[in-house]
């Protein structure tokens, strides 16, 4: 009984510090800031903007603070994660594609971060913060930048694979972890967390967050934790008795449960009533043509996906826990976010290959064209895009002391990007941004923060925003979005009326279309975008990196 009521007591504690109305930190205390970026997720795939997968602890974060509804990823892993954490757009960064792709004579592929750019972990260690990272890295270690060089005191990290369970082998050598430098055994005996050898990633980087967070506390600092999770990019994998949990829940089909997303994100809110749900592409079967077989096995893909979000919210829930332990949640600006749109890659029907059941340890599983549509409910297209499917993402911000309890719960529509996460770093930590670091000069911030918007004031954006991923091309500017797709067209809509990008509205608005083309052309020239000379990507039968 008494462990009962200590539960009790701790749930109503933990309620409390996430819906009742904050008390203001001091002018002299810096806030903590936690950064928690997952992988190929879609737009609606969390409770709070439209899924039917539970998100609860999500969900309580979102109403304790602000979800933005126009926020933007660059539709790719290592491009997101550079311009994440350096406030510049990836070319700029030396990230124009993924860490692959190293080619010294070009002015943004360069594989890794180069010089003239600066992290956030960099920053703010030199102001006095203890920063730490676990996840996915994937930001050139093989090729000269591992987070440790890159402003992180303390990591956990994967090189650039996914890692999800201690024995996974379908890679050797790519799937190690690396525990503040020094690369672990394939089994990694020593980064167990209590008793339990047959970790699972998404908790196990989670609990080292919070063990980094001891160390800052130790230190008597500020600290600033980025989580990068590997999931829920492929291979798809989960815990079985997560996936057995929404077994025989997809056996309703993509086209249905796109509609019920839609609805529900209407109710929500997160959409607009006016914008139509993006049709069905020609590539993926209507649900209904499939037959018993075909479906069952898209519903193990899906219940292994939808697992893997079921762990990542365990997760948060997890980390909010231990910050609220600690004393440290209420001064904790919690930001979620996901790197790019969801994933197409291994074509309508997804990939499925052995050995062992579907989402086990040791089977290699892609998701699919198929299911990627409704992960992108309303949005046509996916990542690798600059449609609105391929770089929309949620943004979930929280932080007791620093959000007004009447902001609590609100929709924020201002558009926003990566590239302005360096600059409420900043803001919030009262550090300026470097023009120079160690007699090397750092390209000029290219973001603004988001610290207005967090009280619902106007962002002070001086221009547009702009996209090259892959051929794949976008400015926004306003209501006004003109994007390319590789080798295509021009195209201009109009996304206040129509952001689910129905409606190309150039033959009517070509002055339009032409000054965001001169400006995209100013910015690309501008921030070192090479010409694209690689694949365009339309084969989705590739299993592509």
């Amino acid at each position: 009984m008494h462990a009962m009521m200590m539960l009790q007591r701790r749930a109503l504690a933990l309620i409390a510090a996430v819906f009742l109305p904050a008390v203001a930190a001091g002018a002299d205390t810096p806030p903590n800031i936690v950064v928690i970026l997952v992988d190929d997720v879609g737009f609606s795939d969390l409770g709070c903007y439209g899924s039917e997968i539970p998100t609860p602890n999500l969900d309580r974060l979102a109403s304790g603070g602000v979800r933005f509804t126009q926020f933007y990823n660059t539709a790719r892993c290592s491009t997101t994660r550079a311009s994440l954490l350096t406030g510049l757009y990836p070319h700029q960064a030396g990230m124009g594609w993924l860490d692959s792709k190293v080619e010294p004579q070009s002015k943004g592929f360069h594989g890794k971060l180069l010089p003239r750019c600066v992290t956030i972990a960099e920053v703010l260690r030199d102001a006095g913060y203890f920063t730490a990272m676990t996840g996915k890295w994937h930001l050139g270690q093989q090729n000269g930048t591992p987070p440790w060089e890159r402003g992180f005191m303390r990591s956990l990290n994967s090189k650039f694979g996914e890692v999800f369970f201690p024995r996974e082998d379908d890679k050797p050598g790519t799937r190690m972890l690396y525990l503040n430098g020094r690369e672990l055994p394939k089994d990694a005996p020593e980064i167990v967390v209590g008793t339990d050898r047959n970790w699972y990633s998404t908790d196990l980087f989670t609990d080292w967050g919070l063990k980094f967070v001891d160390e800052a506390r130790a230190a008597k600092k500020p600290f600033f934790l980025y989580i990068a999770q590997g999931a829920a990019h492929f291979p798809l994998r989960a815990p079985t008795e997560v996936i057995a949990k929404y077994r025989g829940k997809y056996m309703v089909g993509w086209d249905k449960l796109r509609e019920q997303r839609h609805a529900k994100q209407k109710e929500l809110g997160i959409v607009d009533p006016k914008w139509t749900l993006a049709p069905r592409p020609p590539e993926v079967a209507a649900w209904e043509s499939l037959h018993e077989t075909q479906r069952d096995r898209f519903d193990q893909m899906m219940a292994t996906y939808a697992a893997m979000v079921d762990r990542i919210d365990a997760s948060v829930g997890r980390l909010v826990a231990g910050l609220e332990e600690r004393g440290e949640l209420g001064n904790t600006l919690i930001l979620f976010l996901q790197d790019n749109g969801g994933n197409a890659e291994g074509g309508p029907n997804g990939t499925t290959k052995g050995p062992g059941a579907i989402g086990s340890p040791r089977s290699y599983v892609l998701l699919g064209m198929s299911w990627a549509m409704l992960n992108n409910t309303p949005f046509a297209r996916y990542k690798h895009f600059t449609h609105e499917g391929g770089i929309s993402t949620p943004l979930i911000a929280h932080w007791p002391a620093g959000i007004a309890s009447s902001r609590h719960g609100a929709l924020e529509p201002q558009p926003g990007h990566l590239v302005d996460i360096m600059a409420t770093c900043l803001d919030l930590a009262g550090v300026e941004y470097p023009a120079e670091v160690s007699g090397r000069q750092i390209e000029p911030l290219q973001g603004v923060s988001l610290r207005p918007a967090f009280d619902g004031k106007p962002l002070a954006r001086p221009g547009p925003l702009f996209w090259e991923h892959e051929g794949n091309k976008a400015v926004r500017e306003g209501k006004w979005k003109l994007v390319q797709r590789h080798k295509a067209a021009w195209q201009l809509f109009d996304l206040e009326a129509d952001r689910t990008e129905q409606h190309d509205l150039i033959g009517l608005h070509p002055g339009i279309a032409s000054r965001l083309e001169a400006a995209w052309n100013g910015w690309a020239r501008r921030t070192h975008v090479d010409e694209w000379n690689g694949p365009d990507h339309t084969d989705w039968g590739q299993d592509i990196k």
